[in-house]
């Protein structure tokens, strides 16, 4: 197993395990992270997962996809260089250590 780093909400800093092939939205979710709501299941067509992502490029991240970046940029809370949304994230190896924000959306 595989480590990243959440901060919630409150600020608090929590190692939440995973395994390579896990999406980030479900790893999310299955740590109690009640903010990634997900409504439309992972299908990248509602933002209700949206996290930020603390130095994508050090952790091999793929590129965001012009579907994905639509729907952040309109969401609130939206950080160009750090918005992604958490069901378009698969995990792997290369993303241990990944820090990734909850964010408060309304």
């Amino acid at each position: 197993m595989s480590d990243i780093t959440v901060i919630g909400l409150n600020g608090e800093a929590q190692e939440v395990s995973f395994e390579p092939g896990d999406s980030l939205m479900e790893v999310l979710r299955d740590a109690g992270y009640e903010e990634i709501i997900a409504m439309c299941g992972g299908c990248c067509s509602c933002a209700t997962c949206h996290v930020h992502i603390e130095n994508q490029a050090d952790f091999e991240l793929p590129p965001i996809e012009e579907d994905e970046e639509l729907l952040v940029s309109m969401a609130d809370n939206y950080q160009a260089d750090a918005s992604r949304l958490s069901c378009q994230l698969t995990l792997n190896d290369e993303q241990t250590g990944l820090r990734v924000q909850i964010i408060e959306t309304d």
